[in-house]
C-alpha cells in the first residue's frame, strides 16, 4: 500500500517528463527532416522507373499517372501492374498506354503461395525496371511536375540508397480527419529521426509506402520485396534492412510534391491501420498492449482531469497544475506534427479524440491479426507469427 501511495506521487510527474521528451523529439524532428527542394538540382540525373501497383484503383489511377508522366525530367518511364482488379482499372490504363510512350502496363502474375498481394506486385515490378534508381508509389498518390527531378537531386546529394517521405495526407471525410493526423503526430514524436539517421538505428527506423526510392542495386542486395513476401509492414521492413546492411537510409517532407488519400472514409482508415499496426510492434503482443495503454495514458488522462476538475470532480492523486503542463506540452507536440503534416490546425484541440480512437484500433489491430480476420483489398491476410 506504501508502495502504491508513492507510485500515485510521482506517477504525474513520470507524465509530464514523458511529454516534455517527446515534445523534444517532435522540435528536433521538425527542424532537422529537409525538404526535396532544399537541394540544389543534381548536375547529372540517371535514369528511373516509378513504379505502381494497382488493384482496383479505377477513380485513382489515371490521376495518379497523369501525373507521373507529367514529369518534368529527361529519362524516367512508368510502369504500372494491374493487380487482378475487377473494376475498368486495366482498361483506363490501356486507354493512357496508347497516347503515352513512356507507359507500360504489365498484367499481374497469379498470387503465389506465402505472399501478400501489394508484395508480389511490386516484385514484379522490380524485376521489370529497366531504371538505375526505382520509385515504388501508390496508385492514390498525385505528384507535382518536379517531384522527381527534385527528389533524384535530393537522393543523390545524400547519397541515399533508399529514400522515403511522409506525403501530404489529404482527409476529405470527418472520418479520416479524426483518425489519419495520429500517423503524422507519432512519426514525428517517437522516432527521433535525425538521430536514426546519424546513428543508423533500423529498429527506429519507418518508412511509408507511399513513397520508396531505392538505388537497384540496393534493394537486389536486401532480397528485395521477396524479402518481406509475407510482411504487412514491408516498407518499415525495407528500410530496417538496408540500415542493416549498412546502406544509406534517408526520410524527407514530400508535402511539397506528393499528395495522397491514403484512406477512403472511417472504415477504410480502420481497416488499413488493423492490418499494419501491430506488425510494427513485429506482432509482440506483450510490448503492443503496454506501449498503446501507456500512450493513451500519458495524453488522454491529463486533459480528462482538467475536465473532470471543470465539472467539480478533481482527481487527487493527479495535481491541477501537472495536468495542465501536461496537456499543453501535448497541444504543442501535435500542432508540430499538424504544421509539418499539414494537417488542419483546428483539428489539434481534438487530439485525445483521435488518440483514443486510434488506440482503439491498435488493439483491434491485435485482435484482428491474431484471430486470421484481418484483411485488405478483398484478401484475408494469414495469422502472424505473434509473440509474447
Amino acid at each position: 500500500m506504501n508502495f502504491l501511495s508513492q507510485y500515485l506521487d510521482i506517477f504525474p510527474y513520470t507524465i509530464l517528463g514523458f511529454t516534455a521528451l517527446l515534445l523534444l523529439v517532435g522540435l528536433v524532428n521538425f527542424f532537422a527532416i529537409k525538404r526535396f527542394d532544399e537541394y540544389p538540382t543534381a548536375k547529372d540525373l540517371p535514369r528511373v522507373s516509378i513504379l505502381v501497383p494497382a488493384r482496383n484503383e479505377a477513380d485513382k489511377i489515371e490521376a495518379c499517372v497523369k501525373s507521373l508522366l507529367a514529369q518534368k525530367y529527361a529519362d524516367f518511364d512508368v510502369l504500372v501492374l494491374d493487380d487482378h482488379s475487377k473494376d475498368e482499372t486495366h482498361l483506363i490504363l490501356e486507354r493512357l498506354a496508347e497516347r503515352e510512350a513512356r507507359l507500360r502496363v504489365l498484367t499481374g502474375k497469379p498470387l503465389p503461395g506465402g505472399w501478400l498481394g501489394k508484395h508480389w506486385a511490386c516484385h514484379q515490378l522490380a524485376r521489370s525496371a529497366s531504371g538505375e534508381l526505382v520509385l515504388f508509389t501508390d496508385a492514390d498518390t498525385r505528384h507535382a511536375p518536379n517531384m522527381l527531378r527534385d527528389s533524384v537531386s535530393a537522393f543523390l546529394a545524400e547519397e541515399a540508397d533508399m529514400l522515403t517521405i511522409f506525403p501530404r495526407e489529404e482527409t476529405v471525410t470527418w472520418g479520416e480527419r479524426l483518425v489519419i493526423p495520429a500517423i503524422g503526430f507519432f512519426i514525428f514524436s517517437f522516432l527521433p529521426l535525425a538521430l536514426v539517421q546519424k546513428l543508423r538505428l533500423p529498429a527506429l527506423a519507418v518508412a511509408i509506402g507511399q513513397f520508396m526510392m531505392f538505388r537497384r542495386e540496393s534493394l537486389e542486395a536486401i532480397g528485395g520485396f521477396e524479402s518481406v513476401r509475407a510482411n504487412t509492414m514491408d516498407d518499415v521492413s525495407l528500410a530496417r534492412q538496408i540500415i542493416r546492411r549498412g546502406f544509406c537510409w534517408r526520410i524527407m517532407d514530400g508535402t511539397h510534391h506528393v499528395t495522397c488519400r491514403m484512406y477512403s472514409g472511417f472504415w477504410d482508415a480502420v481497416d488499413g491501420f488493423t492490418k499494419n499496426i501491430f506488425a510494427y510492434f513485429d506482432y509482440h503482443v506483450l510490448l503492443s498492449v503496454l506501449a498503446w495503454s501507456w500512450i493513451w495514458v500519458a495524453y488522454a488522462l491529463p486533459p480528462l482531469v482538467l475536465l473532470a476538475d471543470a465539472v467539480d470532480m478533481p482527481v487527487e492523486f493527479f495535481p491541477y497544475q501537472i495536468a495542465i503542463y501536461s496537456t499543453a506540452l501535448a497541444l504543442l507536440s501535435w500542432a508540430i506534427s499538424f504544421k509539418r503534416f499539414r494537417f488542419p490546425m483546428i483539428l489539434v484541440l481534438i487530439y485525445p479524440i483521435t488518440l483514443t480512437l486510434f488506440v482503439l484500433i491498435a488493439f483491434r489491430s491485435i485482435v484482428y491479426n491474431l484471430t486470421g480476420q484481418a484483411n485488405w483489398k478483398d484478401r484475408t491476410l494469414a495469422p502472424p507469427l505473434w509473440r509474447w
